[in-house]
Parts: C-alpha cells; sequence; structure tokens
C-alpha cells in the first residue's frame, strides 16, 4: 500500500517522536505493508516535516525491528518474522512481569477501575470485530501498571519491543479467538486486587507469552508446502 497521501501537521516540539510513532503505527497495522519500500522524501511530505525527522524515526525503527535497510540501496518495512517477535516476546513479557510487580502496592482503586475499564473496552472490540481498538485497548489496560511502576527504563525497553508483537498479534485479534486474553486480564486485576504482586506478575508474564499460538501459525505458513 502507498504512503497515505494526506498531510500530518506535527508541532515542532515533537517532530522527532511523532515521525517516529506516526511510521512506527503505520507499519504496525499494516499501511505501509512487510516489504515495502520506504522513501523518506515521500515520508516527510506525508508527515510534513523535514526530512531529518524522517530518517532519524527510520534509524530507530531500524533498531526496533520493524525497518531493514542496505545503504546506498533500500529501505523497507521488514517482513513478518515470527522468530523476531519470539525473541521480543520474551524481553516483553519480563518486563511486564516486572512493572506489575513494582506497581501492585502502589496501585490506586482508580488505577484498578481504569485497567477493568480499559479491559470491558476490549472485549467489545473484539466482540465487533474492531482490531486497532482492540490493540488500542489492550494499550490502555497493560500501559496502567507500566505507569504505576515508575520505572523509566521499563518503558524505553517496552516501547522498543512491543510493536514488534503487534504486528503479529493484529492475526490473534482478527482471525483467533481473542477471548482468552480478556479472562487473562479479568485475573491480572484480581491479583491486583487482592494484592498479590507475585501473583499478579506472574499472570501478566503468561498474558504476553500466550501469543505463542500466533507465532505458530505464522512459522507454520512460511513452511513450504
Amino acid at each position: 500500500m502507498p504512503v497515505p497521501s494526506h498531510m500530518g501537521a506535527i508541532p515542532r516540539s515533537l517532530l522527532r517522536e511523532n515521525a517516529y510513532r506516526s511510521i512506527r503505527d503505520a507499519i504496525v497495522d499494516g499501511t505501509l505493508a512487510p516489504g515495502e519500500r520506504l522513501n523518506d522524501v515521500e515520508l516527510a511530505q506525508w508527515l510534513g516535516v523535514s526530512r531529518t525527522p524522517v530518517r532519524e524515526a527510520l534509524t530507530r525503527l531500524e533498531e526496533a525491528g520493524l525497518v531493514q535497510t542496505k545503504p546506498g540501496r533500500y529501505t523497507m518495512v521488514s517482513p513478518l518474522d515470527a522468530r523476531a517477535a519470539r525473541a521480543a516476546q520474551t524481553v516483553t513479557a519480563a518486563m511486564h512481569e516486572l512493572a506489575v510487580r513494582e506497581a501492585v502496592p502502589h496501585l490506586s482503586a482508580e488505577e484498578i477501575e481504569a485497567m477493568r475499564a480499559a479491559n470491558a473496552r476490549f472485549a467489545a472490540a473484539l466482540q465487533a470485530h474492531d482490531v486497532d481498538a482492540a490493540i488500542a485497548s489492550d494499550d490502555e489496560f497493560h500501559g496502567v501498571a507500566v505507569t504505576a511502576s515508575a520505572n523509566p527504563a521499563l518503558r524505553t525497553v517496552v516501547d522498543q519491543f512491543t510493536p514488534v508483537l503487534r504486528r503479529l498479534e493484529r492475526l490473534r485479534f482478527s482471525s483467533l479467538d481473542g477471548r482468552s486474553s480478556v479472562a487473562l486480564h479479568e485475573r491480572i486485576i484480581a491479583l491486583c486486587e487482592a494484592r498479590d504482586a507475585e501473583g499478579a506478575a506472574a499472570a501478566a508474564r503468561d498474558n504476553w507469552m500466550s501469543l505463542d499460538e500466533v507465532f505458530d501459525l505464522e512459522e507454520n505458513a512460511d513452511r513450504p508446502q
């Protein structure tokens, strides 16, 4: 799919970060498809910025595994790679386990209610087959503990590796039964309310490791028949 034709307006103070997030989100949601060549001039025109923040964004995206570059030849969206996603999964699961463990002693009633509300939106999005809304609600749910942990290093790692998982996770929310995730979220909430930090942390890890079924499907699809 070509780069979207509409122009975006980005405040000067957020040029670098917003350019990165805009391109990242377009890769995760499939607007920029796996294997698609990326032209920094076209991306700059789309975002309404100079080529400098676009180039910086592409460098960060390459470090995150979402973009591949061969100097002097091409820059393209990385193909879906279940093995790379499995590596990202291990790190991401560990970070969310740590986030929940650190957050539980400090979670307020309002934050637990925010988790419950996000999970309700997540369940409704799955029921409506709205993949974008499901992923957004899932991000909101897990983001409560990440924010409550007040650990900036943890957030940096989560922000880097989660998008790699989200590309494949869209398959789960569009073609697989995602209701198991709703139940896992409910378990995390119950353990948080009970102030069981270790139990909630283990449940958070189980939640992210449950993506194995998605990776199995992708790996089987890549094998020659």
